[in-house]
């Protein structure tokens, strides 16, 4: 019989992996900004249920968030600095890092642009996303599927 020992961090990673439902947000403005959308009513807004997928394959995450405007995918490997283009056009170097319960995302402006951080915790089934950007926080909660 073989067993396959897991690593702490693989064991971590697992928890992400899946589907979650965005169930609230707070501070549409940022959130916009982030999927890429400029004007838009409260209303509308509040309307918007994202959804995130996290698949993790070997050492290589694949992130997918999917809105009614847009789908984007990011491929990543924890701890390796990588070129990334965001969901709002920006060119950023970004890296992923595992804290703990966190996975931690740090992006560098390559045209001068602000640095930003997303942080992403999990919590049993919820996943708590806090972005940071030019000074504005977006808070949006998940649910797993």
């Amino acid at each position: 019989l073989l067993v396959q020992k897991q690593s702490p961090q693989s064991t971590m990673a697992d928890q992400f992996v899946g589907k979650w439902n965005n169930t609230s947000s707070e501070n549409f403005d940022a959130y916009l900004k982030e999927i890429g959308v400029g004007m838009m009513t409260r209303t509308v807004a509040s309307k918007l249920k994202p959804t995130l997928t996290f698949e993790v394959n070997g050492e290589e995450w694949t992130m997918t968030s999917i809105s009614t405007f847009k789908t984007h995918v990011t491929k990543f490997k924890l701890g390796q600095e990588f070129e990334l283009q965001t969901i709002d056009g920006r060119d950023v170097t970004s890296k992923f890092e595992l804290e703990g319960t966190k996975l931690v995302q740090t992006e560098k402006g390559k045209s001068g642009g602000k640095d930003s951080s997303i942080e992403r915790t999990i919590s049993g089934n919820t996943l708590t996303i806090v972005a940071e950007c030019n000074g504005v926080k977006s808070t949006r909660v998940y649910e797993k599927v």
